[in-house]
């Protein structure tokens, strides 16, 4: 039984840091990635759907993003949706695909953006502290209910706390890895 409070914690754990991982890929390095659309949800048809439902998204270069719809008539729809979104580019539309073409980053840019992941990351900390949050309370009433002796009660809650600095430390990690891919020329 105890076994499944750790394990539950790690899982729940592992999905924070998952997230954070899908995060800091939607967030420009410099370099062109079909994950740079994921958040970009197009009005079609009524309802929002994401670009790559709807396309297919190629990178030519390493600098250009070439997006070609499978339904022709919709490719105003993602174009305008492209315009919309927090990114910062300018859609090129030839009537067949549109094509996005990355500007080399600023300074100025770089130093926003590593201010959006660190961010990011501080959201990702938050969600493994509520992990952790919920797990203890959980334990705290097995405890209480006399499912759980108070010894055991403790030991779980310091198992606990160690997956929490790990995975803590992971996402430090993966911060300093996005923070050089940003700040590199």
């Amino acid at each position: 039984m105890s076994v499944d409070y750790i394990k539950q914690a790690e899982e729940r754990m592992e999905k924070s840091v998952a997230a954070l991982k899908r995060d800091f890929a939607t967030v420009r390095a410099g370099r062109a990635t079909p994950s740079l659309l994921d958040k970009v949800l197009v009005e079609y048809y009524g309802s929002m759907v994401p670009i790559s439902q709807m396309a297919n998204i190629s990178v030519p270069d390493s600098r250009t993003l070439m997006i070609q719809p499978w339904d022709k008539s919709s490719l105003n729809d993602i174009e305008r949706a492209i315009m919309k979104s927090d990114l910062g580019l300018s859609p090129s539309n030839d009537g067949v695909v549109i094509r996005l073409v990355l500007p080399q980053l600023t300074e100025q840019r770089r130093v926003e953006l590593t201010k959006v992941i660190r961010k990011l990351a501080e959201e990702g900390r938050v969600a493994v502290r509520n992990v952790r949050r919920d797990v203890n309370d959980d334990v705290k009433k097995a405890e209480k209910q006399s499912l759980l002796p108070e010894d055991e009660s403790r030991r779980l809650q310091e198992k606990i706390q160690d997956v929490t600095d790990k995975t803590v430390a992971e996402i430090d990690r993966l911060l300093a890895q996005k923070e050089r891919e940003l700040l590199e020329v």
